[in-house]
């Protein structure tokens, strides 16, 4: 659904809620078609263009890594940054952060979370 690492696929839609999707596969034998949201989101060449660093944007905080080295932010549902880790930061809350670097060859995103 993107490349946020979201706990359900209830963080990112609602029931009854209509979306685009593209048609993956269709496996006749099995009667089964396969779509995809992630591909219509645009690529992270295509998402940072929105960015730029040095600015304060929103994002939604979606993992803490394991070792606490840092939290994953998303800031568009297909473009994702990584910001030194912060207490009481809680999955899916709001954060306003820093661009701190926007690495293109690494396709990384460095962020600070904003008090």
């Amino acid at each position: 659904m993107s490349v946020s690492r979201i706990k359900s696929p209830y963080d990112r839609f609602n029931i009854g809620q209509e979306i685009d999707v593209m048609v993956k596969d269709i496996d006749k034998e099995k009667n089964r078609i396969s779509f995809t949201y992630k591909e219509l989101l645009g690529t992270w060449e295509e998402n940072i263009k929105e960015f730029e660093q040095g600015t304060v944007v929103k994002g939604i905080a979606r993992e803490t890594e394991k070792s606490k080295n840092g939290i994953f932010i998303e800031l568009k549902p297909n473009l994702v940054g990584l910001a030194e880790y912060k207490e009481n930061i809680e999955y899916g809350q709001d954060v306003k952060v820093y661009i701190k670097k926007i690495i293109p060859e690494k396709k990384k995103v460095k962020l600070l979370i904003y008090d």
